[in-house]
């Protein structure tokens, strides 16, 4: 195994050794790296800080597992001038992420419309490998949304301006969309609005105990026990292909810049006409991913407007936040007391921005950290607390991170017993097939408590309130 020094409670690291020209730093707890059943996802901390241009360390979250190239919670920092850009440290999932939306309707009242509201969304939320949309748009409207991300579900009436204000970036990524493939367009086309498969879910919780009453209410959570919807999807097949395209081209290029410890963190110089290229068209992916979960959002609106009988606004149905977890961004932090720009990637890591660190709604507060658990367990909203631009490049854990492969949750468990596991807590579950279920059954994933005790402890984020799931929806 690889040896890692301990710093304190919530932080490891790995020294320099071999070709990394940054230490490895994760945050972590001792109980939390007991779940290690192997060092791969340590290996990669370490081949991510061989990267040219890497700044300050190669940094993982505690949900950290394997992933491609990058681990699932790698947060890595490049000189914008010296640096690279990854496909690797992005993921195929460009903007995969969460949408948290709020409701003023008290779960006790709606208890016995919980399964006919799922079952309600599910009629228009596609979910899993074998969906049709029935969201239709033309070319041309795909590639409106490819540059101007949810400003086109707002004019077109799916969304609010205070879902413009709530949504990372105002959901739109400058992009020149030229780099996106005609076959990226296509595999886009017809999944606007849709779930997917894997991990990816819609769920519906209660709030079950708010830890800051202030930054609650500002968050749009005014009530304990009000429901809420959580929604965790990102670009789809359109951002697959991107990436697939880019990894695909980076390999026949003599330029680019390979790595000695892993094939799959093959990357471009940011400046680099490939680097520039791929920015554009993650960021144009990214643009797809806002306005995707922004359909959701739409879609499930509508679904309580018919069994409620009454407008969503009356309902009090808002978006809290709708955040990216796979993205790679240039920001602007202090690193040895001096301001530099950087090309920040964060796979499988979200954005955690305290009060004062960017204009708009969030200013007073900070931004909002949505963390999903798993299907069983709780969920957390937490806040970027101040002085983690220092500490993470301002950014925090994704979810509670598989403690078990995919493999192994196949072989431990059955879709019988998670299923009856789910009941027994008055959780209703559709899925679209018993491998979705197994492949995400509770005992796949990390203690989530344990995970937000280390982002607390950390000084990253804190935790403003708890959910708890009534109903969930895999695909």
């Amino acid at each position: 195994m690889v040896q890692v020094k301990k710093i304190d409670d919530y932080r490891y690291e790995i020294p320099r050794t071999g070709n990394m020209r940054v230490p490895g730093t994760i945050y972590i707890s001792q109980d939390l790296l007991g779940n290690f059943t192997d060092d791969e996802p340590i290996k990669q901390v370490m081949h991510v800080a061989s990267l040219p241009g890497i700044v300050k360390s190669s940094m993982a979250m505690p949900d950290i597992h394997l992933g491609y190239g990058f681990p699932i919670g790698g947060v890595a920092a490049f000189d914008y001038d010296d640096g690279i850009i990854s496909p690797g440290g992005v993921g195929y999932d460009i903007n995969c992420g969460v949408s948290l939306i709020t409701t003023n309707i008290d779960y006790d009242e709606a208890r016995d419309k919980i399964n006919i509201l799922l079952d309600e969304i599910n009629k228009t939320v596609p979910a899993g490998i074998d969906y049709k949309s029935s969201f239709r748009i033309s070319i041309d409207d795909e590639n409106e949304i490819l540059s101007s991300g949810i400003e086109w579900a707002y004019n077109n009436g799916y969304a609010t301006r205070e879902d413009i204000e709530r949504t990372e970036e105002n959901g739109k990524m400058l992009s020149d969309i030229s780099g996106v493939s005609e076959k990226a367009i296509k595999r886009g086309k017809n999944e606007l609005g849709t779930l997917g498969a894997g991990n990816h879910f819609l769920e519906m919780d209660r709030i079950e105990s708010i830890m800051d009453e202030a930054k609650a209410k500002k968050f749009g959570i005014n009530n304990k026990n009000n429901l809420a919807i959580m929604v965790h999807t990102g670009s789809r097949g359109l951002g697959h292909q991107v990436a697939t395209d880019y990894l695909m081209r980076l390999n026949e290029e003599d330029s680019s810049i390979k790595s000695e410890d892993d094939r799959q963190l093959i990357s471009a110089y940011i400046h680099s006409r490939t680097g520039q290229d791929y920015l554009n068209a993650m960021n144009a992916a990214a643009n797809f991913g806002f306005v995707n979960r922004q359909i959701i959002t739409y879609k499930i609106r509508k679904a309580f407007e018919k069994i409620f009988g009454e407008d969503f606004e009356h309902l009090g149905i808002e978006t809290l936040y709708s955040l990216a977890h796979n993205m790679a961004k240039a920001e602007i932090h202090n690193v040895d007391g001096n301001k530099r720009k950087l090309m920040v990637h964060r796979k499988g890591a979200t954005r955690a921005l305290p009060a004062y660190a960017s204009s708009g709604y969030f200013n007073e507060t900070g931004h909002p950290v949505i963390i999903p658990g798993n299907m069983g367990g709780p969920s957390y909203v937490m806040v970027g607390m101040p002085g983690n631009e220092e500490i993470t490049f301002s950014s925090s854990c994704h979810g509670a991170g598989r403690v078990l492969s995919r493999k192994r949750a196949n072989e431990q468990f059955n879709a019988e017993d998670v299923e009856m596991e789910l009941k027994s807590r008055g959780i209703y579950l559709r899925a679209t097939t018993k491998k979705a279920i197994i492949e995400e059954s509770p005992g796949s994933y990390k203690n989530i408590d344990e995970v937000v005790r280390v982002i607390n402890g950390a000084k990253i984020a804190a935790p403003v309130a708890r959910l708890m799931p009534v109903a969930v929806m895999k695909g």
